[in-house]
This record gives structure tokens, C-alpha cells and sequence, in this order.
């Protein structure tokens, strides 16, 4: 069952639900607006590879934007820290990037029982496109689980910045702590 704008609000100032900064004026019917945050990670791994750690590039968003190029992938964050141990968060694009060819969460829209963080945010686009820090970029929203709760304490539950792949969790055999990951790939 998925929460309305107004359930949403509530379990906020309740606590059940974190969204932080919160803006009541960001609420949709049955969803929230989520921000960009200020910092960008470009993949420049060619081929990318995920049995090796990725090669990025780190962009600071200004108030001037920065231009996102067709056949590259970026790794953004959520403005906001977002999650609950009650709820299951499912973050998606806004349609109006959408429009403008803009593809955000491009695989794993689908947050985790009780991981509270800045989410990763995987971003590319079919043509140029100029984006900002805090601009809305996609919508949260919050789902009552049914069943025997198992919250996620995994790796990536627990980063607020862009974070590329670890070739551990491609492996199946989970994310690692770098100092380990570089010890196991080299």
C-alpha cells in the first residue's frame, strides 16, 4: 500500500519517516519531490568493467549548472536524506526530465527497509541537458511491507555520496570496505 502526500507528512513529523531537509511544499499526492544534491561522479572507466573498482571524475555542481553529455553515465545524490524503517522507499524520475531525455535511476529505483542516506542517484541522458544543484529531479515514495520485516544493513544503505559499483556486491559476494576492496583486485 503506498502512502498519500498527507500520510507522508504525518509519518515525517512523527519520525516513522526521514526526510531531511523537509519541504511540506515538495509534497505530491502520493509521492515527494527530491532535490539534486551538489556533487556529481562521471564514470570514466572505458570499457566499464565491474570486476574492477570504477574510474570517476568529481563534478561540483554551482549555481551556473553543468551540462550532462549523451553516452555517460553520472552518479548524483539526493538533496535530502531520505528513509524509514517502516516503510519501503521507491525513488523514480520526474517526467518532466524525462521529457527533456533525461533517465535517472536507471535500474534500482527500489530503496531498502531501514536505510536512511542521501541515495545514489544513477543519471544519463539522450542529449545535452544543463542541471543544477537542488533542482527537483524525481519523486520518493513510501510503501507499507508485508510480512517478517529483514531491514537492509548492507554497504550501500549507508552512503550519502555517489557511489559507482563494487565489484564485490557485482560478484554477489557483497560491497567491501575500499582498504579490502583494493586488496582483493589487486
Amino acid at each position: 500500500m503506498i502512502l498519500t502526500g498527507p500520510a507522508i507528512r504525518q509519518a515525517v513529523t512523527s519520525g516513522t519517516i526521514t526526510i531531511d531537509p523537509f519541504d511540506p511544499h515538495l509534497l505530491n499526492p502520493n509521492s515527494y519531490n527530491y532535490r539534486l544534491g551538489d556533487r556529481l561522479e562521471e564514470l570514466t572507466s572505458r570499457p566499464a568493467d565491474p570486476a574492477v573498482p570504477a574510474r570517476t571524475r568529481t563534478i561540483c555542481l554551482t549555481d551556473d549548472g553543468f551540462v550532462l553529455q549523451p553516452g555517460t553515465v553520472y552518479l548524483g545524490t539526493t538533496a535530502e536524506t531520505i528513509g524509514s524503517e517502516a516503510f519501503v522507499t521507491s525513488l523514480i524520475g520526474r517526467s518532466s526530465l524525462g521529457r527533456l531525455g533525461c533517465f535517472l535511476q536507471i535500474s534500482a529505483d527500489l530503496g531498502q527497509l531501514g536505510a536512511v542516506h542521501r541515495w545514489t542517484l544513477e543519471i544519463t541522458v539522450v542529449q545535452p541537458l544543463r542541471i543544477y544543484p537542488g533542482m527537483r529531479v524525481g519523486q520518493v515514495s513510501f510503501w507499507r511491507p508485508v510480512g517478517s520485516r529483514s531491514p537492509y544493513y548492507g554497504h550501500y544503505g549507508t552512503l550519502s555520496v555517489p557511489a559507482a559499483w563494487s565489484p564485490r556486491a557485482v560478484a554477489g559476494h557483497g560491497a567491501a570496505p575500499a582498504l579490502l576492496l583494493q586488496e582483493v583486485t589487486t
